[in-house]
């Protein structure tokens, strides 16, 4: 007749207690993951959550009292004067800053990375400038801007609020293409040029589209950089009040529900890319 025993039963006492740490690692990594995940998360669940609750009372305000389902707000989406206004302009003010700022920060990114001194003269201290403007308060950045225009005399508006978030997002996108190019093969443009191809041919036809992924994701880096924007924008938004500027403008009164609606919206178009980008990145493994 045998006897069945157990792995920890056989195993000697000191080596027991470690498997059982490991067992606890292993659970305890996953637990750890998705708590910060729903921590992340949970705010915008509320939001669009209370996207849908009916609200009572002369004022259109958001009640964070459930009162019932209802789709209302997302078909008066429009009905609040200056909300889409400021919404239609901070996507124009997303799109022209990162267009912008993806050109220069991924020029930017290729000299540092491809040119060194005494052909790169000042490189380190370019290297430290890009650094400072990242680690650099909003809030100084804001007022420094607001101090130069009002120098120089320009007006506060769309020009300003271009120019403010071209600058902070360079820096940003010259950081996530230079990762990009650190590994690069420089031998492939080198055969480019063997077979004929000019610098502007190898470029787009070679270099382009092996960093496109680290050009990509710069780009998305600055365009919610500049959606989300609001300390350097209040200073420098003037009668043209973004987004985020026109939503803390009105908290001293109460959040009309579309507010809700739009960053729902916001969500899911942020959601459907980012699924977009995972089905192409599949299809092309």
């Amino acid at each position: 007749m045998s006897v069945v025993t157990s792995p920890e039963a056989v195993a000697p006492p000191d080596a027991v207690a470690p498997r059982r740490r490991r067992r606890w690692g292993r659970a305890l990594l996953p637990v750890y993951s998705w708590l910060v995940i729903a921590y992340l998360v949970f705010p915008i669940v509320i939001m669009i959550i209370y996207s849908f609750n009916k609200t009572f009372g002369s004022m259109q305000l958001v009640s964070f009292s459930w009162n019932g389902f209802t789709d209302q707000w997302f078909k008066q989406w429009s009905d609040i004067p200056g909300l889409t206004q400021s919404f239609w302009l901070s996507i124009r003010l997303g799109i022209t800053s990162t267009l912008i700022s993806t050109v220069l920060g991924t020029m930017l990114a290729m000299a540092l990375v491809r040119y060194r001194p005494p052909r790169f003269r000042g490189k380190a201290a370019f290297e430290q400038v890009i650094f400072l403007n990242i680690a650099a308060p909003e809030i100084v950045l804001g007022a420094s801007l607001l101090g130069m225009f009002v120098s120089l005399n320009i007006g506060r508006g769309f020009l300003t609020l271009v120019l403010s978030h071209v600058m902070f997002s360079i820096a940003y996108v010259a950081v996530t293409v230079r990762a990009r190019l650190a590994g690069f093969d420089r031998s492939l443009e080198e055969a480019a040029y063997d077979l004929g191809a000019n610098p502007w041919t190898t470029f787009t036809r070679v270099t382009l589209p092996l960093i496109m992924p680290g050009v990509l994701a710069g780009a998305l880096m600055a365009f919610a950089l500049s959606i989300d924007d609001f300390v350097t924008s209040n200073f420098l938004s003037g009668s043209s009040a973004p987004f985020p500027v026109w939503v803390y403008g009105v908290t001293r009164v109460g959040i009309p529900p579309q507010v809700f609606v739009f960053g729902t919206a916001i969500f899911a178009v942020g959601i459907g890319l980012a699924l977009t980008s995972i089905v192409l990145a599949r299809k092309k493994v």
